[in-house]
């Protein structure tokens, strides 16, 4: 292989790279985000060290809903971001009465949510009572771990515009990946 040879193949191989970053960056700057679970808020849904894949388009075209899990820039700390679950949606009223969440829609409909994802007992929540009525572009959120998550409930709302996206998909650890739904709530 002679020098000519060699610099047409390095010529090659840098034509592909400069292809694939222009077709991944957009993709990862602007549709896909990963995101690296810290702490134990999120369990039993999430582990610390859970590798996920955050989708930041859909947002775009439609609004968030209640039972997204979401990454978000943390309200007191825009450099920091949190994963939690969207509890309460602009307009609504969120009760907290002893770990139980009651939503009041603007039309005074109530719905007690049917968490089937907590999984710590009532009986061993902290018997927190809280109330706080959304205004327009703010949501409440809550980990699912009620007893470890530092959330709404301490801080207060979550603006619509640091909502950076919804959990999609679970790249890791291999024996957890997997799709994730959205928990439908019963009335």
């Amino acid at each position: 292989m002679g020098i000519k040879s060699g610099f047409k193949f390095i010529w090659e191989v840098l034509q592909v790279v400069i292809i694939a970053l222009a077709i991944v960056a957009p993709i990862r700057l602007f549709v896909f985000q990963p995101f690296i679970v810290k702490g134990a808020s999120m369990e039993p849904a999430f582990h610390g060290g859970d590798y996920l894949i955050i989708d930041e388009i859909s947002y775009r075209f439609s609004e968030p809903q209640r039972g997204e899990i979401i990454v978000f820039k943390y309200p007191l700390d825009k450099s920091q971001r949190f994963i939690k679950r969207i509890i309460g949606l602009p307009g609504e009223k969120v009760d907290i009465d002893k770990g139980r969440v009651i939503i009041t829609s603007p039309f005074g409909d109530k719905t007690f949510l049917n968490e089937l994802y907590i999984t710590t007992p009532f009986s061993e929540m902290q018997l927190e009572n809280n109330s706080l009525t959304l205004g327009q572009n703010e949501y409440f959120v809550m980990g699912d771990n009620r007893t470890h998550s530092f959330d709404s409930r301490q801080w207060g709302v979550l603006n619509r515009v640091d909502i950076i996206g919804r959990v999609i998909f679970r790249a890791w650890p291999p024996l957890d990946v997997s799709f994730f739904p959205d928990p439908q709530y019963s009335q």
